[in-house]
C-alpha cells in the first residue's frame, strides 16, 4: 500500500507557540531542581554518585522513550501519543514528589523521562509536518532559543523556590506545569499528520524505516554532532551544581544566576544560528558550532588542570553552552530535512542520540569527586572531538539529491 507524503502547511501563532512549549520538557525536568540537588543529596541519605543518577535517569527515559514514540506518531498521528505522554509526566511527577528514598526518585525520574519525551519528539515532527525549507530551519532554531529560555527559567525558578521549599515541592511544581501544557494541547492542537500521510506496516516497517535513515551518512553524521555536543553540554548540567556550588561557594541563587547567564548565550546563540544556517550555510554554521563548543571545553579543562579562577571557568562554561547552541538548529534541519515522510522516526533517532549520549557522559563527571573539574574538561573535549572528526567524515559529503525520488512511498507487504 502507499501513503502520501506531508506537506508542509502554515500554522497559526497559537500552535506554533504550543509547540515551542512541548520542547521545555527536557530541560525544565533536569534543570528546575538542579539548585537542589546538593539538599536532596542530604535529605535521603545518599551519596553524590547515586544522587546524580536521578538526573541520568531522567536523560535515560528522555532518549528511549523518544525512540518509542517517533514511529508511534507516524503511525498513529500526534495527538493521541501526545495527550498520553503529558497525563503520564504529570503522574511521575507526583511520583518523584512522593518518593521515600533515591531508589524510589531515580525510578520515578526514569518514568518522568519516558512520559517528557513525547512531548519533545512531537513537537519536532509536528515542525516538520508544518515547515520546510529556510521556515524549518528557523523554526529549528526558535527551538534552540526556547529551550535555552527554560534552561533560564529553571533553574533561577528552582533556586527561589528552594528559598520556600523542598525538593519534594520543586517537582510538584512540575507536576502542575505539565497540568498546564495539557490544558493548552486541548485548547490549541490540531493534529498536523492527517490520516493518508501515516506510515503502516507494522513493525517491520519501523525496522526498513530506521534502516533507511541509517543508509544516509549525512544523517548519521547531523545526528552524532548533536548528541555528541550535548552530551558536553549534559556534563555540565550534572557536575558544575557540585563545582560552582561547593567547589567555588556560589550559593544555591549565584549558582542559578550563573547558569541562567550561560543558558542566555545558549538562547541568543541558537536564534542567531537558525537565521545563519538559513541565510549562509547548514554546514558552515555546524562547523562554527562545533569549533566553538570545543573552546569552551578546552577553557574548562585548563581551569582544572591549572586550578583557574572562577571567572575563567564561567567563560569557558558560556562559550561552549553557545557552541551548542549554534550546533543545534543545522544539525537538526539536516538530520530532519530530507525525511518528511518519517519525521517522528527520524526526530526519535536524533532525541535519542542528544540525550542518550548525554545519560552516559553526566554521570562520569563526578567519578574523581563532587568538585574536580578535570574529569568535566576532559569528558567535553572528548565529545567535540568525536564531534569534529563526524562533521568532517560524515558531514563534509553533501546528500545525494532526493528530489528524483517519488513523493509517495511504498509500505511492503
Amino acid at each position: 500500500m502507499t501513503t502520501a507524503q506531508p506537506e508542509a502547511r502554515k500554522v497559526g501563532p497559537a500552535l506554533a507557540t504550543l509547540l515551542l512549549l512541548l520542547t521545555v520538557f527536557g530541560p525544565i525536568s533536569m534543570d528546575l531542581y538542579l539548585p537542589v540537588l546538593p539538599a536532596l543529596t542530604a535529605e535521603l541519605g545518599t551519596v553524590t554518585s547515586m544522587a546524580q543518577l536521578t538526573l541520568t535517569a531522567c536523560l535515560v527515559g528522555l532518549a528511549v522513550g523518544q525512540l518509542i514514540a517517533g514511529p508511534i506518531s507516524d503511525r498513529y498521528g500526534r495527538m493521541r501519543p501526545l495527550l498520553i505522554g503529558l497525563v503520564a509526566y504529570i503522574a511521575a511527577s507526583a511520583l518523584c514528589a512522593w518518593s521515600p528514598t533515591v531508589e524510589t526518585l531515580i525510578l520515578a525520574r526514569l518514568v518522568q523521562g519516558l512520559a517528557g519525551s513525547v512531548g519533545i519528539v512531537i513537537a519536532q515532527a509536528a515542525g516538520r509536518d508544518s515547515y520546510e525549507d529556510g521556515a524549518l530551519i528557523r523554526f529549528y532554531g526558535r527551538v534552540t532559543v526556547i529551550g535555552g529560555l527554560a534552561a533560564i527559567i529553571g533553574p533561577v525558578i528552582g533556586g527561589q523556590l528552594a528559598r520556600f521549599m523542598d525538593w519534594r515541592g520543586i517537582f510538584l511544581f512540575l507536576a502542575g506545569l505539565g497540568v498546564l501544557i495539557m490544558a493548552a494541547t486541548l485548547i490549541v492542537y490540531r493534529e498536523t499528520l492527517p490520516v493518508e500521510a501515516r506510515t503502516s506496516g507494522g513493525m517491520r516497517q519501523s525496522g526498513r524505516d530506521f534502516t533507511k535513515l541509517f543508509s544516509d551518512r549525512v544523517f548519521i553524521g547531523a545526528v552524532l554532532i548533536c548528541g555528541l555536543t550535548h552530551a558536553a553540554l549534559f556534563a555540565y548540567l550534572s557536575g558544575a551544581t557540585y563545582i560552582l556550588q561547593d567547589g567555588y561557594g556560589l550559593s544555591p541563587q549565584g549558582y542559578a544566576f550563573a547558569f541562567g547567564a550561560n543558558s542566555a548565550g545558549y538562547m541568543v546563540f541558537g536564534w542567531v544560528a537558525g537565521r545563519a544556517a538559513d541565510a549562509w550555510s547548514e554546514r558552515g554554521a555546524l562547523a562554527v558550532g562545533v569549533l566553538m563548543t570545543g573552546v569552551g571545553a578546552l577553557g574548562i579543562l585548563a581551569t582544572g588542570l591549572w586550578a583557574l579562577p572562577l571567572p575563567v571557568i564561567l567563560v569557558s562554561l558560556f562559550v561552549m553552552a553557545s557552541g551548542v547552541a549554534f550546533a543545534a538548529p543545522p544539525s537538526a534541519s539536516l538530520a530532519l530535512a530530507g525525511y518528511p515522510e518519517l519525521a517522528g522516526t527520524a526526530s526519535s533517532v536524533l532525541g535519542l542520540s542528544r540525550f542518550g549520549l548525554g545519560a552516559i557522559a553526566a554521570p562520569l563527571v563526578g567519578i574523581a569527586g563532587a568538585t574536580a573539574v578535570v574529569p568535566l574538561g576532559i569528558i567535553t573535549v572528548l565529545c567535540t572531538a568525536l564531534s569534529l572528526v563526524a562533521l568532517i567524515a560524515l558531514v563534509g559529503r553533501r546528500r545525494a539529491t532526493r528530489a528524483s525520488q517519488p513523493s509517495v512511498r511504498t509500505d511492503a507487504t
